[in-house]
């Protein structure tokens, strides 16, 4: 059954959205927008936690968030390809949610499997369109008009900043409901480069520093693939 959703945003692992465009999100549902998010991994590769914990964690983190739905694709982490099977995967929920913006991982970053993610997400929004591509369960082509990309590790320059000051204590609050992810002082298990207090410091700080030069107080950027098109200089303004 189609639905018609605002924006679809997707993450090659839980926690993914929650880092990159948490305060966006949040922003959004906020204001009324139907939102759903689409984890295309459990992770159940990364080193701290379990695959079922994390799918716990990822509800948890959708309440906060207030997104009316999440789910998960299954695609085999650290091995998931820009393949005909996973393509069809996507191109399949694009037309049941038929969403008018996509957000998807960061074009390239230190995680190849955020950049893979980027890439299947862009290919898949431009199949879904093309009436001959065949999805029975779903079977209304459908384009988004736009494709936006968050920031994750490396630095990028952003085309887009969208002002999220207002939702920087909900963005934390829904990425530390991966708890086994991020700093613990009770944790047991090995540390990785996102679970020292110093890396939740970090994206504070990253926030800060990209709205900055937008005059917000905290902001989050996006890359987009396509120039954006408007009537008048004025509507950017």
């Amino acid at each position: 059954m189609n639905e018609s959703y605002d924006v679809l945003v997707f993450g090659a692992h839980p926690d993914d959205v929650e880092l990159g465009c948490g305060g966006t999100v949040a922003k959004l549902v906020s204001g009324g927008a139907r939102v759903a998010i689409v984890d295309l991994t459990r992770g159940e590769l990364g080193t701290r936690g379990s695959a079922e914990l994390r799918d716990q964690e990822s509800s948890k983190s959708a309440s906060i968030l207030g997104v009316q739905t999440r789910f998960n694709l299954g695609l085999k982490d650290g091995f998931f390809q820009c393949d005909e099977a996973s393509l069809m995967a996507v191109v399949d929920v694009v037309r049941r949610f038929r969403p008018r913006v996509v957000i998807a991982n960061a074009l390239h970053d230190r995680h190849p499997d955020h950049g893979k993610g980027a890439e299947l997400v862009s290919q898949a929004c431009f199949l879904s369109g093309l009436v001959k591509v065949e999805t029975p369960s779903n079977p209304e082509p459908h384009r988004p008009d736009a494709v936006y990309h968050y920031i994750q590790d490396y630095e990028r320059h952003p085309d887009v900043v969208v002002d999220t000051s207002e939702f920087v204590k909900v963005k934390m609050k829904a990425i530390m409901a991966f708890s086994s992810q991020f700093f613990d002082p009770e944790s047991e298990e090995p540390e990785t480069p996102i679970s020292t207090p110093a890396f939740l410091d970090y994206v504070k700080g990253r926030d800060l520093a990209m709205g900055r030069p937008c005059g917000f107080e905290a902001g989050e950027g996006f890359e987009i693939m396509r120039p954006v098109g408007v009537n008048s200089l004025l509507d950017l303004v």
